[in-house]
């Protein structure tokens, strides 16, 4: 039986709260903040939420077996690897520490204790990207050769983290996804407008075995919101635009081929991709219990949020270069 803490209570803390409690019974879950006035706010979701301002009462608790840690990012090494110590299996949000060398050690802490380490990259649980991937899987586009995404707004700007660190790890995760592999090449350009030395705007290239390649495009002074991934394979393309209301997943037949040595173009309209329409947050938790409970390992596990790390740090490095 999952015995829940949830340490740290922001915005997207308390979305994990709000969804946990739509899964596991409020008297099984304990919500740890620093600030004592976040017991109204939990009071108000349900009163047999239970409650704390010390991190103490979750370590020592031996009946807590699950802790989703969604705290400023330079916290989250030293609560998950406290939270490890301590016998309890990790949800971290992304990214999972700020230097690779910590979250291997938080990996090299979870497989000595057989204990559940997964991040937090909610987009792989989303059910639209969870049919890319079984198409790409399938051979419905042929051969994959190209990915590009987008992802830009305007603001909210940051202090304590550039916009690739922020922005980034969730299309740095798809394509390694969908990809199923490392690349073998990491190029970035950035600028910072508005701050020194904090990117505002920043494109990625990877290269990877088999001449796949990705970029992605990540910015916060943006006009409109843009959510778009785009999957390129040699018989068809997915588009992937998460910001629409409507039509969010798409298949076009179209691209080239080559035809007794001559490059052919082919296109037809393109398809609207069906799919059920569930929350990826909620199926992200249902999976981390479901992975502790099944003792199975997790999608987003701990290696898959270093291979990620290494990318986002390959990518600072070539950017401050």
């Amino acid at each position: 039986m999952i015995k829940l803490a949830i340490i740290g209570t922001g915005r997207w803390g308390m979305n994990h709260l709000k969804t946990s409690v739509l899964l596991l019974e409020p008297s099984d879950i304990t919500v740890c903040d620093a600030n004592p006035k976040t017991r109204e706010k939990i009071s108000a979701i349900n009163e047999n939420i239970k409650f704390t301002t010390e991190i103490s009462d979750i370590l020592n608790d031996p009946k807590i077996n699950a802790c989703i840690i969604s705290t400023p990012a330079e916290t989250h090494y030293e609560i998950a690897k406290n939270c490890l110590n301590a016998k309890k299996n990790c949800l971290v949000e992304k990214p999972i520490t700020l230097y690779s060398y910590e979250a291997e050690e938080l990996l090299a802490i979870s497989q000595k204790f057989n204990l559940k380490l997964m991040v937090g990259h909610v987009l792989l649980y989303h059910p639209a990207l969870q049919k890319i991937k079984e198409e790409v899987v399938n051979g419905k586009i042929g051969k994959l050769q190209y990915i590009y995404s987008n992802r830009l707004n305007l603001g909210a700007i940051r202090s304590e983290e550039n916009i690739l660190w922020s922005f980034a790890p969730h299309d740095i995760s798809i394509i390694q996804f969908l990809v199923d592999n490392n690349p073998t090449k990491i190029f970035a350009k950035g600028l910072d407008i508005l701050q020194n030395n904090i990117e505002d705007t920043t494109i990625t290239y990877l290269e990877y075995p088999n001449n796949i390649n990705a970029h992605i495009f990540v910015s916060w002074l943006h006009p409109f919101k843009e959510q778009r991934m785009v999957v390129i394979g040699e018989k068809g393309m997915y588009v992937f635009e998460d910001s629409l209301k409507t039509e969010k997943l798409k298949y076009y037949e179209k691209g080239f081929r080559i035809n007794n040595g001559i490059i052919e173009k082919f296109e037809n309209d393109y398809v609207p991709i069906n799919y059920e329409e569930k929350s990826p947050l909620t199926e992200e938790q249902r999976h981390f219990f479901y992975c502790i409970e099944k003792n199975v390992s997790p999608l987003t596990d701990g290696k898959h949020a270093l291979d990620v790390l290494r990318i986002l740090e390959q990518a600072t490095k070539s950017m401050k270069n």
